[in-house]
C-alpha cells in the first residue's frame, strides 16, 4: 500500500485517528530511541511512528498484514507467532502492542518475551478491547461479529485482568479507556459494509484488514465513503455527551520490571 493510499484511508477513519492520538500521547518523544510496534493493522501506524522519530521495527501474526506493513515502511518487518520475538535481549526502549494481545493463546508467555527484549527502564504500551457489557456488543453479535470471527481468543480486558496479564514482568503506571458508543457504532457499520463487499476474504486471524488490493479494487466505494465522511465525523463527536461512560478500548503504559 503506497503512502498516499494508506494515509487516505487513515484520514477517513475516526477510530484509527483516535487510536493513533492515544498511542502517541502514551509514547512520548522517541527521538534517539528504538521501538517495536506489534499488531498495527495495515501498517499506517507503523509508518506514522517512523515519521515521528526514533528507530522502529514492526511485527504481526498474519502474513497478509506483514506484507502490507512491509510494502509501506520497507524493512524491519517480521512475522511472529505470539510466543517468541526474533530480537536479542534488551534491544528496545519500548514495545507498542496494538489490538494483539487478545489474539494469542498465551498472553503471559508473550509478556515475558516483551520484557526480555526491553532495556532496563523500558516500557510497554498495550491497546486492547475493554471487556464490558453493552448494547453495541449485542448488535455486533447479531451482525455476526463474534469474538471468534475477529480472531479474538478472549473478549477483551478489564484494568484488573490486564494487570494480571502483565504479571510480575511489568508495573502498570497509567491506563484509561477511550472510544465510546458513537465512534464504535460507526466503525461497526463500516466493517459490516466492508464485509458485504469482500465477503469471507474480509476476515483473518487479525479481523478485517484493508489492503492495497482492496483500495484499488473497490476505489469507487472508498470515494463514496469519503463524501459522507464529514457526517461520520460529526456523529462521532456525540461521544462527548457520554463523558460519564467508559470506552470500548483500554490503553495502558507499564514499566518493565528488570534491573
Amino acid at each position: 500500500m503506497s503512502e498516499t493510499q494508506a494515509l487516505r484511508l487513515f484520514r477517513k477513519s475516526v477510530l484509527k485517528q483516535q487510536k493513533y492520538r492515544e498511542l502517541t500521547a502514551m509514547l512520548g518523544d522517541m527521538e534517539g530511541k528504538r521501538g517495536l510496534d506489534i499488531g498495527s493493522d495495515n501498517g499506517v501506524i507503523s509508518y506514522l511512528f517512523r515519521q515521528r522519530g526514533g528507530t522502529w521495527a514492526s511485527a504481526d501474526l498474519n502474513a497478509q498484514t506483514v506484507e502490507a506493513i512491509r510494502a509501506l515502511v520497507g524493512d524491519e518487518v517480521y512475522q511472529i507467532d505470539g510466543r517468541t520475538l526474533p530480537f536479542p535481549d534488551g534491544h528496545f526502549d519500548c514495545v507498542v502492542v496494538i489490538d494483539f494481545l487478545e489474539h494469542i493463546p498465551d498472553e503471559r508467555l508473550f509478556m515475558a518475551e516483551a520484557a526480555r527484549v526491553l532495556k532496563p527502564g523500558g516500557f510497554i504500551i498495550l491497546n486492547v478491547p475493554h471487556h464490558k457489557r453493552s448494547v453495541l456488543r449485542v448488535l455486533r453479535h447479531l451482525l455476526g461479529y463474534t469474538d471468534a470471527r475477529h480472531g479474538h481468543l478472549r473478549p477483551g480486558y478489564t484494568p484488573e485482568s490486564l494487570a494480571q496479564a502483565a504479571g510480575d514482568y511489568f508495573t502498570i503506571t497509567a491506563q484509561h479507556t477511550y472510544s465510546k458508543f458513537f465512534s464504535e457504532l460507526i466503525d461497526t457499520l463500516i466493517n459490516w459494509g466492508v464485509s458485504l463487499v469482500k465477503g469471507d476474504q474480509a476476515h483473518s486471524e487479525k479481523g478485517i484488514v484493508v489492503t492495497e488490493q482492496d483500495m484499488n479494487k473497490h476505489d469507487k466505494m472508498f470515494r463514496i465513503y469519503a463524501l459522507i465522511y464529514p457526517v461520520v465525523r460529526l456523529i462521532s463527536q456525540l461521544d462527548r455527551l457520554l463523558f460519564f461512560r467508559s470506552g470500548y478500548l483500554l490503553i495502558a503504559r507499564a514499566t518493565v520490571n528488570k534491573p
